[in-house]
């Protein structure tokens, strides 16, 4: 009625339905550029990954020249040797799920190995032939990942939760932290075995254990079932460790 008497009222009410709907806009906005930035600092730690993936790959090629002089020295990719591999027979719907590599003892692969991806940690090396390399997935009961909750956070063993092609749980972190839906969590580095913060997945929610930790269920970023190509990281310190923790 006030909108149809007069000009001013018109005037008035056409400036306050403006500004309200601007105020709302705004905080749509705001949660969708939220939301959008998560994933694009998921996609940046991905990146970053492969970018770090190539970079070791080049070192290792001008080392063999002995052409490494002029780049700068970087502990972390100095620490691991990167090489390219192909799955070409993979488990998936058992509980103790394993995957065979196209390359072995002659291409330098050697027990213990890391195996990734740009979306996570996905198995170690528990055989090698002459040609071929047997891995044990992620997705089987023997094997858990040291895991950082945030590249800042706490850590503690990441396993796959035993259902689920990308669910996993991180264990052991205490309960006075505050955990958040959406958070990335990364490989600590503490492993001998991977590299530092690799993503691996997000946290999904968290529920508290015996009243002292939290049990924190994870989405995983990779994808099981399609699973092909894969980069196998070996420690190149592997040995000296082993000798040193003996003594």
């Amino acid at each position: 009625m006030l909108f149809s008497n007069g000009e001013l009222q018109n005037i008035w009410i056409s400036k306050g339905a403006h500004a309200f709907m601007s105020g709302v806009w705004g905080c749509t906005q705001r949660v969708s550029d939220y939301f959008s930035l998560k994933g694009a600092n998921e996609r940046l730690a991905k990146e970053n990954f492969e970018l770090l993936t190539r970079i070791c790959r080049l070192e290792e090629r001008l080392a063999d020249k002995g052409e490494l002089s002029f780049l700068p020295q970087q502990a972390e990719t100095r620490r691991f040797r990167f090489r390219n591999a192909s799955i070409v027979k993979i488990s998936t719907n058992t509980q103790h799920n394993y995957f065979i590599l196209d390359r072995g003892s002659a291409d330098g692969i050697t027990n213990g190995s890391g195996v990734i991806t740009p979306n996570g940690a996905i198995g170690i090396v528990d055989a090698v032939s002459e040609n071929y390399s047997y891995a044990i997935s992620f997705q089987n009961h023997n094997i858990s990942i040291s895991a950082r909750l945030g590249k800042d956070g706490r850590t503690g063993p990441l396993s796959w939760d035993g259902r689920s092609s990308s669910g996993a749980v991180l264990r052991e972190i205490p309960h006075h932290l505050e955990i958040t839906p959406g958070d990335t969590i990364y490989t600590s580095g503490f492993s001998s075995i991977f590299p530092a913060d690799i993503p691996l997945g997000t946290v999904r929610e968290a529920e508290i254990v015996n009243g002292a930790t939290y049990d924190i269920k994870v989405d995983l970023f990779e994808d099981f079932g399609a699973l092909r190509h894969v980069c196998i990281v070996e420690n190149v310190g592997q040995e000296e460790m082993n000798t040193l923790e003996k003594k």
